[in-house]
C-alpha cells in the first residue's frame, strides 16, 4: 500500500554510510582538432610584414586555437528515462509520508516491543517462502529449492508459524534468501526495463511490477481463503509495509537529508536488485539484504564455493 512507496523493494546495496554524486553530470569541455587537417598555425600561410605589423608578429590567437566542442548529457541517467515524471511522484509521496506515514510508524515502533515487530515480519517473510523455492525450480536450483521448502516447515512448526526465523539458527544454518519471477526473468537476460517510482508501490521497474504482482497473486491462488478475503488482505497488506517502513525510519530520515535523496532512493534499489541478479549467478554473496540495510559482500577473485552459496 502506500507505505511501501517509501520502503520498497529489496533495493546494494550501498552501505548505509554511501553518499551517491549527483547523477545529472556536468558539461565537459574537451579540445578537438581535425585529424585530417594541420593544426591552424600550420596552415595559415606567412604574411608579409607591413608598418603596422613586424614580421616576426604572431597571428591572432583565434587563428591558432583548435575548435572547442561542449559536449554534455541533457537528458535523463540511463535506465530513468522517466526521471522528471518519477521525481515528482517521490516528493509527493514523499510529503505524504512526512504528514501521515512517518508518524504512524514512529508510534508503532514505540508502541510495539522489538521481538513483537520483528516476529510480525517474520510471519510475513514465511508465507512468501514457497514462491521463493518455486523461483529456485525454475531457475534449476533444486538444492537451493529444497533449502528454501526445508526453511518454510520448520519456520512454520518449530517457528509458531514463521513468527520466530528458526531456520536460520544453527543446527539449521538456512538463511532466507530472496527471489521470485523478477529475480528468475533477471536471471535468465532479461533486463529491468525503465525504472520507476509509483505512488503506491514505490521504487521499481518493469519487470518488478510483473514480477511482484504474479508472486503477490501465487499463495492466493494456491491456498484460497483467508488469503483471498479483502477482512484479511487489506489489514496484512497495511501492517507489512507498516512495519517494513518502521524497520527502516532512521535510514529514510538520513537519506532525506542528503543534497539528492531521490538518486539515491534510486541507486540504493537498483543497486540492490542487481546484486540479488548477481547472486543468482555465483558473483556475490548476500546475506538478507532489505533495501536500505547492509549485507552485500563482494567475494575474493578466488571465492571458496562456500562462499557463494547461490551458485548450485
Amino acid at each position: 500500500m502506500l507505505f511501501a512507496a517509501a520502503v520498497t523493494g529489496m533495493m546494494t546495496i550501498a552501505p548505509a554510510s554511501a553518499s551517491l554524486p549527483d547523477p545529472v553530470l556536468p558539461a565537459v569541455a574537451t579540445a578537438q582538432t581535425d585529424a585530417g587537417n594541420p593544426p591552424a598555425s600550420q596552415a595559415t600561410p606567412p604574411t608579409q610584414a607591413s608598418p603596422s605589423q613586424p614580421a616576426d608578429s604572431t597571428p591572432p590567437a583565434a587563428d591558432a586555437q583548435a575548435d572547442i566542442v561542449v559536449t554534455g548529457r541533457d537528458g535523463p541517467p540511463p535506465g530513468d528515462p522517466l526521471e522528471k515524471i518519477n521525481a515528482k511522484s517521490f516528493e509527493a509521496v514523499q510529503s505524504v509520508d512526512k504528514a501521515v506515514v512517518e508518524p504512524i510508524a514512529k508510534g508503532y515502533n514505540k508502541g510495539l516491543p522489538r521481538p513483537v515487530r520483528k516476529g510480525l515480519r517474520n510471519f510475513f517473510t514465511n508465507l512468501g517462502e514457497p514462491v521463493v523455492a518455486v523461483a529456485y525450480l525454475v531457475q534449476f536450483k533444486p538444492g537451493k529449492a529444497f533449502e528454501t521448502a526445508g526453511r518454510f516447515g520448520i519456520n512454520t512448526t518449530l517457528g509458531v508459524a514463521g513468527l520466530v526465523d528458526v531456520a536460520k539458527r544453527k543446527p539449521f544454518n538456512l538463511p532466507y534468501r530472496p527471489n521470485g519471477l523478477a529475480n528468475t526473468l533477471g536471471y535468465y537476460g532479461i533486463g529491468p526495463g525503465p525504472y520507476m517510482y509509483l505512488p503506491i508501490i514505490g521504487p521499481t521497474t518493469l519487470r518488478d511490477v510483473i514480477g511482484d504482482t504474479v508472486d503477490n497473486l501465487i499463495v492466493p491462488f494456491a491456498i484460497g481463503k483467508p488469503f483471498t478475503k479483502p477482512a484479511y488482505v487489506i489489514p496484512a497488506t497495511i501492517l507489512q509495509q507498516l512495519g517494513e517502513r518502521a524497520a527502516f525510519d532512521e535510514r529514510i530520515q538520513e537519506i532525506r537529508t542528503e543534497d539528492h535523496p531521490y538518486a539515491i532512493y534510486r541507486e540504493l534499489y537498483l543497486g540492490q536488485r542487481k546484486a540479488e541478479i548477481e547472486a543468482l549467478h555465483g558473483r556475490v554473496t548476500m546475506d538478507v539484504v532489505p533495501v536500505y540495510g547492509p549485507g552485500l559482500r563482494v567475494p575474493d577473485d578466488k571465492p571458496k564455493a562456500a562462499e557463494t552459496p547461490e551458485a548450485k
